[in-house]
Order: C-alpha cells, then structure tokens, then sequence
C-alpha cells in the first residue's frame, strides 16, 4: 500500500515538472504575470506598513485630544482604504490569470504525457496505469496549482511583511529591564523576540499535531476519483446493466463505494478538528498577548498609547508572517497530495517509456517493404513477460490483394492487428509494411467521439477535405443514407445508434480517409455475412488499389482472389497456416 506522507522528492519533481511554464513558450507571460503579482503584493505590504503608522499618529492624537490632527487623519485614512482596494484588484487579477494559465499549461503537459505514443493504451494493457487518470488530469491539477499558488504568495507577503512588522517592533519596542531581585536584566528587542516565540511554539504544535493531515486527504481524494469513475462506468454501460436487471448490484456497489469516501471524510474531520485546538486557541491570544508585554511599560510612561497601538498590530501582523504555515497547513497537505497524485501518471509515463526503450532490439521490428507488399517474417507476439500469444512466418500479401483471417474467441487475432499496427513492440521478428502506406484499422469494438456526426465520420483527422457530394456518397455505400440530414447535429452518437450502425460508420471512414492498408478486426460482427461481404465488396470497389485484411471469428467462403489464412490454436499460442490461395 502506497504510504502517503510528505517526500520532498516527490514535491520537488513537480515543482520541476510543472516549472516549465515558466520556461520555454510560456515563459513570457508567465513572468509578467509573476512580477505583476509580485509588485502588487510589495505594494499591499507597504501600504499595510502605512496603516501601521497612521495608527500611531491617529492615537496619540486622540490621547492628546487633537481635534484637528485626528480630522487630518481620517482623511489620510481613505486614501489609504482607496489604494488598498486598488491593490486588491491588482492582485486578484494577477493572481488568478497565473492560476488559471498554469493549470492550462500543466494539463496540456500531462494530457500530452498520457495520450502521446500511445501511452494510454501501453499503461492500461500492462496495467501499470495509476488509477483515475482522468480525475487527476482534470481535478487533480487544479488542486497542485491552485493552493501552491496561494502558498506562495502567502509565504511571499509573510517574508517581506515580517521584515517590515520585526523592524517596527525592534525599534518602537526597544528593549526591556527585567529587574530579577537586586539585579536588572536587560532584553533587547523583546517584543520581537516574543512573536518569535509564540509563533514557533504555535507552528511546532501544527506540524506535530497535523503530520497526518497529507494522508487523510491523498486517500480522501483517491477514494472520490474511484467512485465518481464507477458513476460513469455505470453510465457508459446503462443499457447492457438494466437489460440484465443489475441496477441492485450497481447500487450495492456504489453505496459500498461512497461508504469509504465517507469514512476518510471523517478521518479528515477528526484531524481537523485535532487541528483547530492549535488555531482556535493561538488565534484569539495574539491581538491579547502584545498588549501584556507592551503593557509595564505604557504604566511606567516609557510607551505612549499610540506606540502601544502600533506595536499590538505589528505584533499581530508579524505573527500572522511567522504562522503562516499554521494556518496553511490544511492547504499545504492538499497541495502536496494532488501533486503526488499529478506526478504518478508522469513517472508512470516515465517508467513505461524506459521499459519500451530497453527492449532495444528485442522488440517486433517494421520495417518499409519496397514493392508494396505486406510480408510477415517469424514473427511471435508476446506479453509484457515474453509468453507467446500468436506466431506467423512466411505471409506474403501483394499490395491490392484481399485477405481473411479466422480463428477462434483468444486465438490471437487482435494481437497480430496490434503488432501490424505499430502499436503493441513486445515480440519478436520483421514486419515490412509498403512505404508510405497508411495503415487503418477498424476494430471490433467502434469508437464515436463527442460532437457532430460528421465530426465522428471524419474522425481521427477532421481537418480532411472532402466535398459534401462524397460525403453523401460514403454514407450510402455504408448503408447509413438516412443519417445524412443530420450529419451537423450534435448528439451522443455512441449512444443514439446502434451497434450494427456504429460499425457501418467506422467503415464509412475508410472511404473518407482511402488508406492503402484496410485491416478490419472483427469490425463487422454485428453485421450479418451477407452485409460484411457487401460492405467488403464496397473497399474493393472504392479502394482498388487498397491491401484489404479482414479477421473474423468465422471462415470466408473461398471466392477469387480471396487469400485466407486460419489461426490454428496450439498447446501454448496460436499460429497463422494458410488454407486457401485462389
């Protein structure tokens, strides 16, 4: 079980990862936003500083009873509440522009990190995929750039705001004559040196009593990414689970789900409830605690009233710079657990890169095949730990020929696709593909993306130029003419049409894209034979220069020039034997 506590590793290899931002193409703005908000912030503490003094000057006024200078300083006042409302905008401003332009950048990168060379889909098949990608990508960014945001800036204002109040108490304050029986002590610089202390003793308790808090909420966010994932999963899949009467089980496991969200919510209440007796009982004491160290000394008439008011609130403001982290820490805890959890798809993306790249020349090898041939040469394709699933040697398929692959249910065909394909390096043999073919395969399952039919019919390349008259013609050789007034409607296309439709639409993209290899892996099996046959009779029509390979679980009656192939299951993997070449 993975132990959630704070690793400076792990904080520092997000802080490099998501530090690009401020490097590269982004680094322009990136920085003008930063010094933007870096110069409001110095602003607001100078101004703050301003106040500081103005109260000293209005209160000894008032202790004084002068009339006239108290007036003067009321209106100083507003100009002053004036220019911190300026600043206020200024920093809002700037500091949410950075939020929301780091987390742009941040989810470009990690989007870019899981989709690119496919990792998707090496990370789910060799299940070393950190769960819920897609809750970190988009919730999880947000709560590491966010808070991490706001932490900075907090500790930004701390530093120069406690560097500003400690002057203010080392000079006004003075030091202090501690008479300890017959002899005098003298302490320099006391006042500071209490906030020093109270804010110490008080950030000491917080990390003791909150070293927890990181875990509670890692595991708190977990267990909500694994039930909001079952809720869509369930969604997904609402038809297939209410045709077979499974909404009790779904709801018995949801329930049982959300049960565990519930319970790490009330770890995380109870550390924070542990929590609030360090806040709730430090936080009334500071306004209390400078006028008590300031007190003897106003007594004595070495402080005016005025210097007492300004030292309580440079004494509280200093305070609030040295316990910062107490009350951050909340904050602090939720930053580092979405940080880890942002940082375990790229080490995931990381690791599975260095284990591709060590496969060095133990891998399936492509390579261009220079008269435009298809030809497969001792091939084996493996799992991830070497066991074979499917071996072919000797096939040779002439560029234009027609191909039919079957075999049974797991005797290896998807296999075979992926390696072809490109997609699936673990194996070992040569590949040639005809240079500068495209390779399209349409697999079994068909996938519709969100928007307009035509986008789904154009899908993966949108950008195709196709006139509207093809387009027509594409979705009636597809047997989909009755879709066509409503190519430009946005709808849940994966869901509205059925399968059968959804696999006539996938084919209908071969017509658009005319890819010079078509490999159909089982793409057409919720279709009857004679609606395959007249769908692969289309290709060849419309595509007859194209190499068309067909894999299906059922044997293709030998027609002219149909080349077939079967996948003949053995003791541990499938092999491909032809059987017929007319």
């Amino acid at each position: 079980m993975q132990a959630y506590t704070f690793d400076r590793a792990i904080a520092g290899a997000f802080v490099r990862f998501a530090g690009g931002f401020w490097r590269g193409p982004t680094a322009t703005r990136a920085w003008t936003l930063t010094i933007g908000l870096a110069l409001c912030l110095t602003a607001s503490t100078a101004v703050t500083v301003g106040v500081n003094r103005w109260q000293r000057w209005f209160f000894d006024a008032l202790e004084r009873k002068d009339a006239e200078t108290a007036s003067l300083a009321v209106l100083v006042f507003l100009g002053l509440i004036a220019l911190t409302a300026a600043i206020g905008v200024g920093i809002v401003l700037t500091r949410e522009t950075l939020q929301v332009r780091w987390r742009a950048y941040l989810v470009e990168k990690l989007v870019g990190v899981w989709i690119g060379n496919n990792r998707f889909y090496h990370l789910a098949a060799t299940h070393t995929e950190p769960d819920n990608p897609e809750y970190r990508i988009s919730d999880d960014t947000r709560w590491a750039t966010e808070p991490l945001t706001d932490l900075v800036i907090g500790a930004f204002s701390a530093i120069i705001g406690a560097a500003a109040f400690i002057s203010i108490l080392w000079s006004v304050g003075g030091s202090y004559a501690l008479k300890l029986g017959g002899a005098t002590l003298t302490i320099p610089a006391y006042m500071v040196l209490v906030a020093l202390a109270y804010g110490a003793i008080a950030s000491g308790l917080m990390m003791w009593i909150g070293r927890a808090l990181v875990g509670c909420v890692a595991r708190k966010n977990a267990s909500e990414g694994e039930f909001r994932f079952a809720l869509m999963r369930m969604r997904e899949n609402a038809e297939s689970v209410a045709l077979m009467g499974g909404a009790a089980s779904e709801q018995r496991t949801l329930t049982g789900l959300y049960d565990v969200v519930v319970q790490r919510w009330l770890a995380l209440v109870r550390q924070h409830g542990r929590l609030t007796w360090v806040t709730n009982s430090s936080g009334p004491m500071i306004p209390i605690v400078p006028l008590l160290f300031a007190a003897p000394k106003y007594f004595s008439g070495e402080f005016t009233l005025g210097e007492v008011v300004q030292l309580a609130a440079a004494f509280v403001q200093v305070q609030l710079a040295i316990s910062w982290i107490v009350d951050n820490y909340n904050r602090l805890a939720e930053w580092f657990a979405s940080a880890r959890r942002v940082m375990d798809i790229v080490d995931a993306g990381e690791a599975l890169d260095t284990r591709i790249a060590c496969l060095g020349d133990g891998r399936i090898a492509l390579k261009p095949s220079a008269d435009g041939a298809l030809r497969i040469h001792a091939v084996e394709v493996t799992d991830t730990a070497g066991r074979t699933l499917v071996a072919a040697d000797g096939l040779s398929i002439p560029a234009g020929a027609h191909v039919h692959v079957h075999g049974s249910t797991s005797a290896g065909k998807s296999s075979l696709v992926k390696a072809i394909s490109a997609l699936w390096p673990w194996g070992r043999g040569r590949i040639e593909v005809p240079a500068g073919a495209r390779v399209m395969v349409v697999p079994q399952k068909p996938y519709l993306p969100t928007g307009t039919l035509r986008h789904a019919l154009l899908y993966p390349d949108p950008s195709t130029a196709v006139s509207e008259a093809d387009v027509q013609r594409v979705l009636a050789d597809a047997g989909l003419a009755h879709l066509a007034p409503r190519l430009d409607q946005v709808e849940r296309w994966d869901q509205m049409l059925g399968n059968g439709e959804r696999q006539r639409l996938c084919l209908a993209r071969v017509l658009i894209h005319k890819p010079e290899v078509v490999v159909l892996d089982d793409a057409l099996a919720a279709l009857d034979e004679a609606a395959q046959e007249s769908l692969e009779a289309v290709i060849a029509k419309r595509l007859p220069k194209a190499t068309l390979i067909s894999l299906s679980q059922r044997p293709r009656p030998v027609s002219g020039g149909l080349m077939r192939f079967e996948l003949v299951r053995g003791e541990k993997w499938a092999k491909v034997q032809a059987v017929a070449a007319v």
